[in-house]
């Protein structure tokens, strides 16, 4: 697996499996941290556990469907940053623990991973969603040099009683 470990000027990124389960229910089971992901809040361990079983087995693909990493600062893990493969797409996504809020994390981690993901898998084209309230979520895409492509409604956010609209943003390298 040390082919799949993504080093950063601060970050490493490694694959994210069970080992993680304490620190990723951290930030998967709390609110705030998720109130703008569709499938999150985690609303028991055990749906945590069974999320890390999952990507433990894609892992073990010969060619994964995704890719979730696990963002490790100082020996800590602090969130996950992902890419699913769609056709000749790669759709990002990121998940910070709210502890390290605002210290371009995210930014850096989908960096790295939009030039691994380009450099070893030959993905040119990234795609990325995020809740039009979710203004962290879509400067990281601004920054990352994705453009905005889209906006609609009917994006439902796992535990809110209506739906909200939906930013998608795209980028070709």
């Amino acid at each position: 697996m040390d082919y799949f470990v993504i080093n950063t000027e601060r970050l490493v990124l490694k694959p994210l499996g069970k080992e993680y389960l304490k620190s990723t229910i951290q930030y998967s089971m709390d609110y705030e941290n998720t109130k703008y992901m569709c499938h999150l809040p985690n609303e028991t361990v055990e749906e945590a556990e069974a999320f890390l079983a999952n990507v433990e087995k894609e892992w073990r693909k010969e060619q994964p469907e995704f890719l979730e990493f696990a963002i490790i600062y100082n020996d800590i893990h602090i969130g996950a940053v992902s890419v699913y493969f769609e056709n000749d797409t790669g759709e990002l996504g990121w998940i910070i623990n709210k502890n390290y809020w605002g210290n371009g994390f995210a930014y850096e981690a989908a960096n790295a991973l939009i030039h691994y993901t380009k450099t070893e898998i030959k993905v040119s084209h990234f795609m990325a969603h995020c809740d039009t309230e979710n203004i962290a979520s879509y400067k990281v895409m601004e920054k990352l040099g994705m453009s905005r492509t889209g906006e609609w409604g009917g994006r439902r956010n796992r535990f809110a009683s209506e739906d909200s609209l939906e930013y998608q943003y795209e980028l070709y390298t």
